[in-house]
């Protein structure tokens, strides 16, 4: 065991030898950072970046911390990776190439898991245990560098944790801050870990060894995905492909890559079936399916590695091959793997990669507020990274399962989690942590973050823009912000420790068999997995801490056999507080359908267990195309639904309008879910509401029916305030119906009470916005009826409001043009002059038609033969008497021979009717 007093010394050479990125060590020493640096290391996969650079930044902040023996003890060093298993892996190999144990000068801390001393120098954790000692401790105290792996990646933790990293930065002159990639904008890295373009971070980069790859396109004969995902025919296409890479090459490993652990497990088992089948089929292969281990040279190894791989397996798929057995009596292996293996990892021995060249990541849906992980295309940078999996330590071959065409039709690059993701987690971070959120590489997308405060607001982590105790509480809690609030809910209700089995159950990197969450934790159970009785433990110990109940409902273990074990009810309990969103209930009839609290339809997996169950709360979602499903969840009743989701309940009234009747109904709801539904009277808001819906939805004529006289009225007030506008009132449908409530109060009042809308007053609340004393003059300026020169008294025909263009303006006629108007301006729309249809011989001897309006607007008339047929239109009856009579005479005298037709209509008396009659 190392001296905890005493500086480890890394040596840098052996630690380097080989490696590409030792190269890194004589640049560093050649670009005179300062003693503790801001870098950006540039540096394709497989240089050993990961290796080389954390020890090279603790040999450099050593040198200038004075490392000597009495000197100040330098700071810790730690690395982030993106997922626990790299962690590991990387702490493993640096740890054996510095010939101390694990945990001793080279540790890592995961969730749930830690290797470390007080000598240790170097830890590798993952980006989310970083976060969780920032927003413990903003200071980061003993700790002499932060070095982030992967950033490329772009994953949320990733970007908060530069954020953070970057600000405090320039708080601490004595904080190193690395930033490691693959690929990425070095340039733009290096000018916001630095001090802008002008004065960027130093930027150190390295050359990969480069080795032949061979890409070969293998494209299935179907799509590889449908309305539920992933198919079983492209699961099985997937698993020909790695058995034809076998058989096609001698020697090497092959890497597959799938999208999910599902279509892992699946595509695993139908290799060790193609391959166990081959050897009878096939004897020249010399292919035999081995579960692992054994002497036989010609057996094939099938593993599976996934977050979810036990942490020895990880390890014997990772431990890479002693270089002086070269090999020899190592099964050939077939490991198929998500995206794990993508970048973060070395695997020993890999010459083959087969590429489904599918993956799954996280999309929020905003509309219906649901998020999970969604199987989608790879991008470009995706695939040539899994690809040159294959050459990374020689010559590959590449199977892509897609076609070439396919391939040029891919994304370029895999979107930043920040803009697909849910937000929630993030934004209480970053409002924990209090700092600059201009920091982040790209700002948060305004409506997931707008969403993620009103979740924030729900859980009660955040009010009046400051975050609350409980959101500090949650905050801390290394789990989803759902799931911590539901352990300190479910603490509360149960007890800590019971509420902490639900949680580490809910937490599990473990599938539910058939979406069904009880059997989770009954399998985790059975199998005393370790990482499981970790979290249970840790979840208890945080339960305890916050609970208000000082002995917390005991301190036993949570096994089977406790007192205090956690049941199916209380599992249901604690998943029902954690996600109240996501209580459901079954839709009616169907077996697998739910309605869930926040509006939105979920379906059970076809071989679910929980098909039919009445209520469910439910943990997990997925999103396959347009359909949810629902991944993990366990029955409940109402009873637990009402208590769990007690801040969703609420009651509401509402009524419509139809068949000339309001009908109410009072509704009790959970969330979108109706619990009851009960008639009741309608008060007069209610129904006076719900007639002016039925208005805006199927307009006011057809809802209030209104009668001619009333439609008359409104037409002679839409001309009038077309022609001289105020303080004449707006009567189009638009705005009358908009302004129901004020014009016609007691109109809806009546109606809502039973009367007949064709038989309610309309007429005198129209003349209620009637403007005085302008409408003294109503009959005036726009009259009714018109007297012409027979004596009769002739209605006049106005033109609907609605149909006057909204640009017309006072003034129809060029005579009402203001002075200064040019000819050429642009002319206003005319208005509709109103119709005087009437017959010919009551207009001889009338030589102008009548105007409106104070003279502003001219009449139209229609001319009408004594059968009521129209012979003319015209708004100048000199011109028609001088011009267009004697025409129209000729035409119709014969028709109507007993009717007046005098050659001389400017001076012939008015008649009404015949030339017998003398009317």
């Amino acid at each position: 065991m190392p001296d905890p007093h005493v500086p480890h010394t890394f040596d840098l050479a052996r630690i380097g030898a080989g490696l590409p990125a030792a190269a890194l060590i004589e640049e560093l020493s050649l670009a005179e950072a300062a003693p503790f640096p801001r870098v950006v290391v540039e540096a394709p996969p497989g240089t050993g970046k990961t290796t080389v650079v954390p020890p090279m930044i603790a040999e450099h902040v050593a040198w200038f911390s004075g490392g000597s023996a009495g000197a100040e003890l330098p700071g810790r060093i730690i690395v982030t990776q993106p997922r626990r298993m790299a962690a590991r892996a990387a702490a493993r190999r640096l740890a054996s190439l510095t010939g101390t144990r694990l945990g001793e000068v080279v540790g890592f801390t995961v969730r749930g898991e830690s290797r470390m001393t007080t000598a240790t120098r170097i830890e590798f954790v993952t980006t989310g245990v970083l976060l969780s000692r920032l927003l413990r401790d903003p200071e980061l105290t003993g700790v002499a560098a932060v070095i982030l792996d992967e950033v490329h990646e772009r994953q949320l933790d990733t970007d908060l944790a530069f954020a953070m990293c970057r600000e405090l930065a320039d708080l601490r002159e004595d904080l190193a801050v690395v930033i490691m990639s693959a690929t990425l904008d070095a340039r733009q890295w290096a000018a916001r870990l630095g001090d802008g373009p002008q004065a960027p971070a130093t930027l150190l980069s390295v050359a990969a060894e480069t080795h032949p790859l061979e890409v070969r396109w293998t494209p299935a004969k179907e799509r590889p995905l449908d309305a539920r995902g992933v198919t079983w025919d492209f699961l099985d296409h997937l698993a020909a492909t790695t058995v034809r890479a076998l058989e096609e090459n001698a020697a090497g490993d092959v890497l597959v890559f799938a999208p999910g652990t599902r279509e892992v497990d699946e595509v695993a088992s139908r290799v060790r079936r193609r391959v166990g089948s081959s050897t009878g089929a096939e004897a020249g292969t010399g292919l035999e399916a081995s579960a692992g281990g054994g002497s036989d040279s010609a057996a094939v190894e099938v593993h599976t590695l996934t977050g979810r791989t036990p942490a020895k397996e990880q390890d014997a798929i990772l431990r890479p091959v002693d270089p002086g057995s070269s090999g020899t009596g190592r099964n050939r292996r077939v490991i198929v793997s998500t995206s794990v293996a993508e970048s973060a990892l070395t695997i020993d021995g890999v010459r083959i990669v087969v590429d489904s060249g599918l993956s799954r990541g996280p999309r929020l849906d905003t509309r219906r507020r649901m998020s999970g992980l969604v199987t989608m295309r790879e991008s470009k940078t995706s695939g040539t990274q899994r690809s040159g999996r294959a050459a990374r330590q020689g010559p590959g071959v590449a199977y892509r399962c897609m076609s070439e065409s396919d391939w040029a039709s891919l994304p370029e690059h895999t979107p930043p989690e920040i803009a697909t993701s849910d937000l929630t987690s993030a934004v209480l971070a970053l409002a924990t942590w209090g700092g600059d959120e201009a920091l982040l590489l790209d700002p948060l997308p305004a409506g997931p973050k707008r969403q993620a405060v009103d979740n924030l607001v729900a859980l009660g982590a955040v009010e009046a823009d400051h975050v609350t105790e409980t959101g500090r509480a949650i905050a801390a809690i290394p789990a989803s912000v759902w799931a911590a609030r539901g352990l300190l809910d479910g603490a509360a209700l149960l007890d800590p420790v019971r509420a902490a089995e639900a949680i580490a159950v809910i937490e599990s990197d473990q599938r539910a068999p058939g979406a069904d969450l009880s059997a989770l934790m009954r399998q985790l159970r059975r199998s005393r997995d370790a990482r499981f009785a970790q979290d249970r433990r840790r979840f208890a110990s945080i339960a305890r801490e916050f609970a208000s109940d000082g002995d917390g409902g005991g301190s036993g273990d949570c096994g089977g056999n406790s007192a205090t074990s956690l049941t199916p009810e209380d599992l249901g309990l604690v998943t029902a507080l954690s996600y109240p969103l996501q209580i459901a209930r079954l839709r009616s009839a169907s077996d697998s359908d739910y309605l869930l609290a926040s509006g939105t339809a979920a379906s059970l997996p076809r071989d679910s267990s929980l098909q039919g169950s009445r209520w469910l709360a439910i943990a997990e979602v997925g999103l396959a195309g347009s359909r949810a499903i629902i991944r993990s969840a366990v029955p409940i009743d109402v009873d637990t639904a009402e208590l769990a989701g007690a801040g969703l309940l609420h009651t509401e009234e509402s009524a419509t309008f139809e068949s000339g009747k309001v009908r109410a109904v009072r509704r009790s709801r959970l969330g979108g879910i109706e619990l009851t539904s009960t008639p009741i009277q309608a008060g007069p808001e209610l129904a006076r509401r719900a007639i002016a819906a039925s208005v805006r939805e199927r307009g006011a004529r057809e809802v209030l029916l209104p009668s001619e006289a009333f439609e008359n009225l409104r037409a002679r007030l839409g001309l009038l305030r077309a022609v001289v506008g105020e303080p004449w009132p707006e009567v189009t449908w638009e705005h009358l119906s908009a302004t129901l409530d004020q014009w016609c109060p007691d109109v809806l009042d009546r109606i809502a009470k039973g009367s007949d809308p064709a038989r309610v007053d309309l007429v005198s609340a129209l003349r209620g916005l009637l403007p005085w004393p302008e409408a003294a003059r109503l009959d005036e300026l726009a009259p009714t009826h018109i007297t012409v020169p027979s004596g009769s008294a002739i209605r006049l025909e106005y033109s609907d409001p609605d149909l006057i263009e909204p640009q017309a303006a006072s003034g129809a006629d060029d005579d009402s043009r203001a002075d200064d108007e040019s000819p050429t301006s642009p002319q206003r729309a005319e208005i509709p002059s109103p119709i005087l249809a009437v017959k010919l011989q009551e207009c001889f001897g009338w030589t102008e038609v009548p105007r409106i309006c104070d003279g502003r607007v001219p009449v139209t008339m229609y001319l009408l033969s004594p059968a009521r047929r129209p012979l003319a239109v015209t708004t100048d009856l000199a011109s028609f008497w001088a011009n267009a009579y004697a025409h129209v005479r000729a035409e119709n005298r014969g028709r109507y021979p007993k009717h007046p037709w005098p050659e001389d209509p400017f001076n012939a008396p008015a008649a009404k009717g015949t030339k017998r009659s003398g009317r």
